[in-house]
């Protein structure tokens, strides 16, 4: 746990409030300009999203890195602190953004899986799917920030951190093997309690999420699909927040980190969404992530002196999640045998 806090919201509300400002010019970009008219998301489009998401997290990476390399040493409050290392604390910011940023957007691969099933139960057609995408993120990006404040407040209480290690070693656990059940939004609750608040309508009205027929007003499967996404962003949420605070406590990491995987995960839908049965692993992969960062906080971090090497870190999330991918291309799916169930 870090002694004292590198990037304390008293003095760095501007960090905040400029990063408010450059993801809101980036969504209204997005929405406004390139994605003004309803289409389907070519794969080039997505490659091109893809690649501009991961550049502006890599650079906005080594931009922090640069900015604290430099501030640190001139910081009083800081090197009054005994042994403090400007230049060591600078490497350490940078890793651990990184590192959250790799942790966050492998969590949020799992997000696909979802929209795929999603979009497939509601019939949503992919011209359509850019606009609830883009409020699903909106609205996750607003449980994020909420989830974010709260746990910068409980992590400060060992007992709640390895509560939260706790929890994350048994979903872990239960990724690994637990059997997979299918996703069946009309059994959700919520989704159930929705259809009984508001009439529903099976029938598309373009990428509206309303519509109004003989003066009733209708959700239309659209707006259904999108408070399923929200839902099920929330779930996530509630693995991928506790699992970056092992990484870092500092709050704007945490932030800044969730926030670049969230908004790149849009554009990687569309690249992914036709590939998901070649990541069939990938889950497996997910599930020793989370087992690996839930001992750092029961375990390991008190092990290491308060820190588990962030290198290290790294190189062991990387290499789960390179291995859990490769073998995802290189072993085939068991064959279906014949007189299986749905099979011919």
């Amino acid at each position: 746990m870090n002694a004292i806090s590198l990037f304390p919201f008293a003095e760095y509300w501007w960090f905040y409030g400029l990063f408010l400002l450059f993801v809101l010019g980036m969504l209204a970009l997005d929405l406004g300009v390139f994605h003004r008219e309803a289409h389907r998301v070519s794969t080039k489009e997505s490659l091109a999203w893809t690649g501009i998401w991961l550049t502006l997290a890599l650079v906005f990476g080594l931009g922090l890195y640069y900015y604290s390399a430099q501030k640190f040493p001139h910081d009083p409050r800081l090197m009054a602190v005994p042994g403090f290392d400007p230049a060591a604390a600078a490497r350490q910011v940078g890793l651990e953004f990184l590192t959250g940023f790799v942790i966050e957007k492998s969590l949020a691969v799992d997000n696909i899986f979802v929209f795929v099933v999603v979009f497939s139960y509601f019939s949503i057609p992919p011209a359509y799917q850019h606009r609830v995408l883009f409020y699903g993120i909106l609205g996750a990006l607003v449980f994020r920030i909420i989830f974010i404040a709260l746990g910068s407040v409980l992590m400060q209480y060992h007992v709640v951190v390895v509560i939260f290690g706790i929890f994350l070693l048994l979903t872990g656990v239960k990724i690994l093997f637990a059997p997979e059940k299918p996703i069946e939004p009309d059994k959700n609750p919520i989704i159930r309690l929705l259809k009984r608040l508001v009439p529903v309508t099976t029938d598309m009205a373009g990428e509206r999420f309303f519509v109004r027929k003989s003066g009733v007003l209708y959700a239309t499967p659209v707006f259904v699909s999108l408070v399923f996404i929200e839902l099920s962003d929330i779930i996530f949420a509630v693995d991928s927040v506790p699992a970056i605070f092992a990484i870092t406590k500092e709050p704007f990491i945490v932030l800044t980190s969730n926030v670049f995987a969230i908004l790149g995960l849009r554009a990687m839908y569309f690249l992914l969404a036709d590939m998901v049965d070649r990541f069939r692993l990938l889950k497996y992969g997910l599930g020793f992530v989370l087992i690996f960062v839930g001992l750092k906080m029961v375990w390991l971090n008190d092990a290491f002196g308060g820190k588990f090497p962030i290198t290290w870190s790294l190189g062991i999330i990387a290499g789960i999640l390179a291995v859990s991918m490769v073998a995802s291309w290189l072993i085939p799916p068991p064959q279906s045998r014949p007189g299986d169930p749905g099979k011919p």
